[in-house]
């Protein structure tokens, strides 16, 4: 599939950056695969990511049938040849017997990062108690050459935002974190280019000592 370039909200970047921040979209779905049913998830992350993100970046997108190992080998692909820096996955991480995402992460995995998977839970819990039946996991695959981050997010583009970003009170303040928070200092910590978020959106944390000063 064409890679698409997704617009950045900071017109002028931190020239300290790296290079731009590369994001693998993976969309498990046999309906949505087979022209079926019109996907939803990759334009839900693709509209949330354009304003939650304030550092350039490029998409690369991906729409397959539930199959274990086509899932692996598409998210090889990501990220050994792709080079992407952080794939998101949606759909198949339910208990329904085609549902086999977090199991094709898993494969492809050299860590696994379970609190991701914690939280999206916990994010969940506060709408509907089936959230305990998601199995969403959060991995790292490192090469010899680079590393990506990959995570699998819900199906529903309401559940996506709301796991991504959390979920503010009247007043705005935020009440429960949404995992995107701890997605930049981890992308620093294997490696990848230095993101900035949105605040207003979400607000990528950093401990003092990696956060680099405003320009």
């Amino acid at each position: 599939m064409t890679p698409t370039t997704a617009p950045s909200n900071n017109a002028a970047a931190d020239p300290a950056q790296e290079r731009e921040l590369v994001i693998g979209l993976v969309s498990v779905s046999d309906r949505a695969s087979q022209g079926t049913y019109q996907d939803q998830g990759i334009p839900a992350l693709q509209e949330w990511l354009a304003s939650a993100l304030a550092s350039p970046f490029r998409i690369e997108t991906r729409l397959i049938p539930d199959e274990l190992n086509l899932i692996s080998k598409t998210l090889i692909e990501l990220v050994d040849q792709a080079h992407c820096d952080l794939v998101l996955t949606t759909g198949g991480t339910g208990p329904a017997r085609r549902d086999v995402t977090p199991e094709a992460t898993l494969a492809v995995a050299t860590k696994t990062m379970p609190g991701f998977g914690e939280q999206m839970r916990q994010v969940s819990l506060r709408f509907v108690p089936t959230a305990i039946l998601s199995r969403q996991v959060a991995v790292i695959r490192e090469t010899a050459a680079h590393a990506a981050l990959i995570i699998n997010l819900p199906g529903q583009p309401k559940a996506i935002k709301e796991t991504l970003e959390g979920l503010r009170g009247p007043d705005g303040a935020v009440q429960v974190d949404g995992i995107f928070a701890a997605v930049p200092y981890c992308i620093d910590l294997i490696g990848g280019p230095y993101i900035e978020t949105n605040p207003a959106v979400v607000l990528g944390f950093r401990p003092k000592s990696a956060r680099r000063p405003a320009v």
